[in-house]
């Protein structure tokens, strides 16, 4: 059976209708998703009775599997991470941020499903980076292309560690995974489509302006990236799965709930580096 591709908005994410994650994906549905991955950045599978096991044999089509340098994990398959939080506030997945940047080569894809969720609340947004810049102005385009920005792991570490989140120190983590500089604007990969790449979780400072200019600029593109016009919003079923691009968006998850909220997370590494 053919997959049916539905586009949510003109910006980002589509529905993927017709696809049985307790198979084995055939290679014809592999190509469609992954250039339906390329083209909406963001995929609602439908919701799946799966095991993390299937859950990450379905990830695994799409590249290496990476355990997150400091999240919690399940104890099999060991790098399937676990999202279990009740304080969504405290947690810091409620600022935009594309995952994990502070790293050389940051995931390229991510696939979360819902494993228990509250009786209300708990919607996920994404942002397209691409539409993101596309709508900047031309002259702004050009100044942001020359720049380089800082991305630093300690922020969401300290938060983190401050709610038990993290399964490593504060020290450890940090010699682990310095300070680096990613471009402002980067290419993706696979569509050569500008994208802006800075977040509001990890990106500390504009590389080589003053401080103020820093503050200024980086306040500005994070409330640029807010814009309604790029994003797309999911509201979770149990057993909801969801395929995104990591390169190409951003994410946040709406800390509107005070119940349980189990989420299984699997991050597919990397094959990219912004700044190469």
């Amino acid at each position: 059976m053919a997959l049916d591709i539905a586009k949510r908005t003109s910006a980002i994410g589509a529905d993927i209708l017709g696809l049985d994650l307790t198979k084995a994906l055939s290679e014809a549905d592999f190509a469609a998703l992954q250039s339906a991955l390329d083209e909406h950045m963001v995929l609602f599978l439908g919701e799946h009775d799966i095991s993390p096991a299937e859950q990450r044999a379905f990830a695994a089509r799409f590249g290496a599997i990476e355990r997150h340098p400091f999240a919690h994990h399940l104890d099999d398959p060991e790098d399937v991470g676990l999202l279990d939080q009740t304080e969504p506030k405290r947690d810091g997945a409620n600022n935009w941020h594309t995952d994990s940047t502070f790293m050389p080569t940051p995931p390229s894809a991510l696939v979360l499903r819902a494993v228990q969720l509250p009786s209300l609340g708990g919607d996920t947004t994404w942002a397209s980076m691409v539409a993101a810049y596309d709508a900047l102005s031309e002259p702004l385009r050009r100044a942001l292309e020359a720049l380089t920005a800082t991305h630093d792991v300690t922020g969401p570490l300290v938060r983190a560690i401050q709610t038990g989140h993290s399964v490593g120190g504060l020290d450890e983590i940090q010699a682990a995974w310095p300070p680096i500089s990613h471009p402002v604007v980067c290419r993706h990969p696979h569509t050569g489509r500008k994208l802006l790449y800075v977040n509001s979780n990890f990106t500390t400072r504009i590389d080589g302006v003053t401080e103020r200019e820093s503050e200024m600029l980086l306040r500005f593109l994070f409330e640029w990236i807010r814009s309604p016009e790029f994003q797309v919003r999911f509201t979770w079923r149990p057993g909801s799965v969801v395929l995104w691009d990591n390169r190409s968006t951003q994410h946040f998850a709406v800390a509107d709930y005070g119940e349980r909220r189990i989420m299984h997370r699997i991050q597919v590494a990397g094959d990219w580096s912004p700044s190469a």
